[in-house]
């Protein structure tokens, strides 16, 4: 299945704190197989999987959860006994009140609350919000959204549900790569805002913790690495599209992606309404056809094993040349060289592997 591949943007703030610290980064790109050279490339992406172990990777150079993003260090372990005392609470939002106050007891991270506030259209919302001002530390604003990012999928976890956001807001002025925010976060999106909150349905508070202790550690071990993962909530009009597309390329053979009027009627919305609300959400049936395929021809780039012409005709080019010429379009390079470079961070990093001990 295509999975939505992250920017490169979040790859190098991520690095941004061990940078700082004055930790080696290479091999830290080596362990999670990203190419150091695509760094310097503002069009290459990388799979969850790769960011998963970069994020694995920096906790234990850094030995900190913040990434040494932050003004102070988080002990690893910090996060894993916030989620052991949310599994006491009756529901989701004595749980989010209980990991603020968790947090709340060590001195210079992100202080975090969780309110009820009564909506412009008479309805109540729950408020995630990040309280403290992060902007004045280096990748501050990353920081904050990790925070946010996390504490919504936490709380979706805790109950075992979906919780769709209604909105996220942002302290701070839309970056250059800001059209990737609803995907990353399935809702609109707003800049420049008073504080970096997001908002849901108030109703989801009541709603009873159902995770146990052993569900935990089964996602502590890949936590908070997989919960910074891109998801897809189908919450946004431009996601159920996306969704559609890919199960097309799953069970399409041969490969064919349906037109943007099949789609329309597979959504009960006439194309030219379809087209309408994808404009409001700032893309397109074209932006999107080529995210889904971009981000499926990288996931089997960075695997190394599906021969590149195979690649091609599976996600629906009749031509190799055409192919290319996406993909350059797309990532700055061609496929070849994309692969090759993946190929090349695994090769160094086997060396050092051999070496580790167990």
């Amino acid at each position: 299945m295509s999975r939505l591949t992250i920017t490169m943007h979040h790859v190098r703030a991520a690095l941004s704190g061990a940078r700082r610290l004055g930790i080696d980064i290479v091999p830290l790109l080596q362990c999670a197989q990203i190419p150091p050279l695509l760094l310097g490339d503002d069009r290459a992406r990388v799979t969850p999987e790769q960011f998963t172990r970069l994020v694995k990777a920096l906790h234990h150079a850094t030995d900190d959860e913040f990434l040494g993003l932050g003004p102070t260090p988080s002990r690893r372990g910090t996060f894993a006994m916030m989620c052991h005392a949310c599994l006491g609470c009756r529901d989701l939002g004595s749980a989010l009140d209980r990991a603020a106050r968790f947090y709340g007891l060590f001195p210079g991270g992100p202080e975090m609350a969780c309110e009820t506030v009564t909506a412009g259209d008479g309805s109540v919302e729950a408020v995630f919000s990040v309280c403290n001002d992060l902007r004045r530390y280096e990748e501050g604003n990353f920081l904050s959204e990790c925070v946010l990012i996390i504490g919504h999928r936490l709380a979706s976890w805790l109950i075992g549900r979906r919780i769709p956001l209604r909105w996220a807001r942002f302290a701070y002025p839309a970056p250059a790569h800001a059209h990737e925010y609803d995907i990353l976060f399935g809702c609109p999106v707003r800049f420049g805002a008073e504080r970096t909150a997001a908002g849901w349905d108030a109703r989801w508070l009541a709603a009873p913790v159902v995770r146990d202790e052993a569900a935990l550690a089964g996602m502590l071990r890949r936590a908070p690495a997989d919960l910074l993962s891109r998801r897809d909530y189908g919450t946004t009009v431009a996601e159920q599209v996306r969704r559609t597309l890919v199960q097309a390329l799953r069970t399409e053979r041969p490969a064919r992606l349906p037109e943007a009027g099949e789609v329309a009627a597979r959504l009960a919305v006439s194309p030219a309404t379809l087209r309408r609300r994808l404009q409001a959400e700032g893309t397109s049936y074209q932006r999107l056809k080529d995210t889904v395929r971009r981000d499926a021809a990288i996931t089997s780039l960075v695997a190394g094993q599906e021969p590149i012409a195979d690649l091609a005709a599976r996600i629906g080019f009749s031509e190799d040349t055409a192919f290319h010429r996406a993909f350059r379009r797309w990532t700055g390079t061609t496929p070849g060289t994309y692969r090759l470079n993946g190929h090349a961070a695994d090769s160094a990093d086997r060396p050092e592997r051999a070496d580790r001990p167990d």
